[in-house]
């Protein structure tokens, strides 16, 4: 893993990049605990004057804690492999308090400059310092039908928290 020009980002599709890649969000530290979790929901862009992301975590998902304990959080992108797939699906799918998912995805942990946690696989990793965090309200939805499909009584199907985060460092394999 090598620190890169922020620049970098300019070149890569957000919408391919998040959308259809996917990312791993990992809250925590080697040495107090992490834990992550896939996503394909969030974005990437200018907001305050500073380059940021943005991400979305139900309060129900195990990596929700590791995110609310800590500054840093990261969003590692893995490529389009189907092995990494293959482990996107999986850190989808198991939970972190039943599962040791990084072993079984055979992904190896390491720190960042703030000692956030990336994995030495991705391709491309984002490192960003928390600035904002919200709760979603029901109240607040303006298309009643994006909050019927999303957001129901199924398990899983509670409101997320929105994270802002300023990206600080950018890492490439």
């Amino acid at each position: 893993m090598k620190k890169a020009d922020i620049d970098i980002l300019a070149r890569e599709d957000a919408f391919q990049l998040i959308g259809k890649e996917w990312m791993l969000v990992t809250g925590g530290t080697l040495d107090k605990g992490f834990n992550t979790m896939t996503a394909s929901w969030g974005g990437i862009g200018w907001l305050w004057n500073k380059p940021v992301a943005f991400v979305f975590i139900r309060p129900e998902r195990f990596t929700y804690g590791f995110v609310e304990a800590n500054d840093y959080l990261t969003l590692s992108f893995l490529g389009e492999e189907p092995t990494m797939r293959q482990v996107l699906n999986l850190c989808g799918t198991l939970s972190g308090r039943d599962h040791d998912k990084v072993a079984e995805c055979g992904l190896t942990p390491v720190a960042t400059g703030h000692g956030a946690v990336t994995f030495e696989q991705a391709r491309l990793t984002i490192e960003g310092r928390k600035l904002f965090r919200a709760d979603m309200q029901a109240q607040h939805f303006l298309a009643p039908e994006v909050l019927s499909r999303w957001y129901n009584d199924q398990p899983g199907g509670s409101l997320h928290t929105i994270y802002v985060v300023e990206i600080e460092n950018v890492y490439t394999r």
